[in-house]
This record gives structure tokens, sequence and C-alpha cells, in this order.
């Protein structure tokens, strides 16, 4: 793929030392687009964020040649998409949480973001029956026609992507490593899987390691891509209620699995029960309770996807310029496939505004 202007800047801002997501967000709403935070001066970025020479000379600073090829390479690959926030195929349902990411890194199907899902979350070591639980709902689940959604690590996790799997549906990994690196180690056929048939999500850079600390903050994406969350078996000091807990300002459902009084994995799970989790004891029961918020997502999620080929359509345009041009050129500058070209520049012809020239090219019809 062509590297244009607006994804280098992205891929510019996505390293820049300092500048976090919440800085990010603050500058587009000053400068709107990430061309004109890379192109502000020194005194214009000051007003915006302060006075922080380590991240003003980090957004302003010429990128790292190589680590930008590197990330373009990426980028080549067929199911590799970098989606920003200020995207048509941004999931609708992040942009409402108060703090989004900026950018998504995806492996994988980037439009099941925008599709109904299911965070399922719980113990790194369950039980055997939280296990099979996690698996059993969410193949149950997967073939209702929810996406169930969790954060690939060891346990409940990795038990709900597989039932995923097993029963044909799709999956949705948030890790807190980039998108290019499998932790843990042992996961590696899961991610292939879930690449395949799923996608997993980030929002840091690619090449970032398993940080301690961006376990936790991921975990306000698993959750605010979710119209719900269900927590399978969870310890009284778990991070699976933090998921439970971000779940409940976002104003997302959450649910819960209860066990026995005896054991400490149930404990998690009961308290939220007390603090008006809804007691789940089949699949079911999570579909009769969202069935309502699936359909309403589900219109946002056709229109968004209708809205895409006339904004494809209207960047060709741009692409296509006034000048005879080839489709081979197109691709290079738009990223888009030449099945996609060719059908575009057929109903734009039909429409009359392209015409054919010598040689195979086409041109844009003076308005």
């Amino acid at each position: 793929m062509q590297l244009t202007p607006t994804l280098e800047c992205w891929l510019r801002l996505s390293r820049a030392p300092g500048v976090g997501s919440a800085t990010l967000l603050t500058l587009l709403e000053s400068f709107g687009s990430p061309e004109n935070i890379i192109g502000a001066s020194h005194m214009q970025l000051r007003r915006c964020i302060g006075d922080e020479t380590a991240v003003l000379d980090g957004i302003t600073a010429e990128p790292d040649p190589v680590q930008l090829q590197s990330d373009v390479h990426w980028l080549q690959q067929d199911e590799s998409h970098l989606v920003s926030i200020l995207d048509e195929a941004y999931p609708p349902l992040l942009r409402e949480i108060a703090d989004p990411p900026a950018l998504l890194y995806v492996r994988g199907d980037p439009s099941l973001l925008s599709m109904p899902q299911l965070a399922i979350v719980g113990s790194r070591n369950p039980t055997p029956a939280g296990a099979e639980n996690a698996r059993a709902f969410a193949r149950a689940l997967t073939d209702s026609g929810l996406t169930v959604t969790s954060g690939f690590a060891l346990g409940i996790d990795a038990a709900a992507h597989r039932g995923a799997l097993e029963g044909n549906g799709k999956t949705v990994a948030v890790v807190g490593t980039g998108v290019d690196r499998v932790y843990p180690a042992r996961h590696h056929q899961l991610a292939h899987e879930i690449a395949r048939h799923g996608a997993i999500v980030s929002e840091y850079p690619l090449g970032t390691p398993p940080l301690r600390e961006n376990f936790p903050r991921r975990n306000r994406i698993l959750s605010g891509l979710s119209l719900g969350t269900l927590v399978v078996e969870a310890a009284l000091r778990s991070g699976s209620l933090i998921t439970a807990r971000l779940a409940t300002e976002q104003g997302r459902e959450v649910f819960a699995i209860p066990g026995s009084i005896h054991s400490p994995l149930s404990k998690g799970c009961h308290q939220l029960i007390r603090q008006g989790a809804k007691l789940v004891e089949t699949a079911n029961d999570v579909v009769e309770e969202l069935a309502a918020l699936v359909g309403s997502l589900r219109q946002v999620s056709a229109a968004t996807l209708a809205a895409r080929p006339e904004q494809q359509k209207n960047e060709l345009l741009e692409y296509l310029g006034y000048d005879p041009i080839d489709i081979d050129t197109l691709v290079e500058r738009s990223g888009l496939t030449p099945e996609a070209i060719s059908s575009m520049l057929l109903d734009m012809e039909l429409a009359g505004e392209v015409q054919t020239c010598a040689g195979g090219k086409y041109q844009r019809i003076h308005a």
C-alpha cells in the first residue's frame, strides 16, 4: 500500500514519545487532523498541551525511517489494518466511552469491531468447570449471532476464544501488546486462528512488549467494544472485576455466573451480583437481556457499512484527478484492490463522472 500523508502522520504520532491516547485526543480536538498536528509549531502545540518539551520534540521530530518502513510493511499484509477515531470504520460503541483510543491496530477483520459483542472475562487459573462454562457460553453466544470478545489471557479468556471458534463464530482478542506480538507465547496457534476468523486489536504500536501497566488499561477497550461483560469466575481481587467496573461506568450490562459459596473464584461473581450484575445460568439469559441492544447496534453497523462505498468513491475521485491514469496507479494511491476500483470506475462512468481514455486509462470529467 502507498504511504499516504495521513497514514504517515498517524504512524508518527503513534510512536511519538509521551503522546498517549489522551494527549492525542486533545491534540485532535484542537487541530482536527494528524497532518495539522505534525505541521503545528512548538508554540501552537504548547498552547494545546502545555510546556512538555519531550512530548513537543517527539511530535515534531523526523520519524525513524527504518521503523516507519517496518510499520508500512506490516500494513501491506492482507490482514493488517490501522483504524483511527476519525475513520467511518471506527467501532461506534467504543467511540462513546470517556477515553477511547485514538488509534487501533487490527490484525484480522476490522469490521467485527462494530458488530454486536459480548465480553467474557475471568480468572487466569480457573477451575475445570469454570473453563468449560466459558467455552460453552462462548460457543452458544456465537451461535446466537454475537461476537465473543476477550483479553487473550490464560484461563477463562482463552477458553472463551476457543469456544467461539469451535462454534464457527467470530471472536475478538483485545491485547496489551503490539498485535504483532503473541503473549502468552503458548497462544501462537490461537492467535493465528483468531486472526483468520476474527480480529486481534490493540491501541499499542507494533512491537510493544508485554508491559504490566498496559493490561489494566486495555480493559476499557474490552468492555467498551461490547454491549455487556460476562464474568465467569473471579476472585475478590481480580482484573476481571476492573473490567466489570469499567463496563458499568460505560453504561454497559454486567453479567455473572454464580458458583459454590466455598470457592474463592466465586466470590468476585457473587459480589458483582450483590452490586446489581445480572445472574445468568444459560447463554440464553444473556441473549434475551441484550436482544434490543443487538438490534439497535446492527442498524447502526448496517448504516456505517452502507456509507463506506460512497466514501471510497469520493476518495477515488480525488485520487483520479483530471489527467488520464491507469488502474495500477490508482491501486498504489488508494490501497484498494483492482477489483474494487474497476467496479467503482464502471459505476462512475455510467454516472458520467469519469471517462475511459486510450491505453486503458481513466480520466475524471470536469464538472
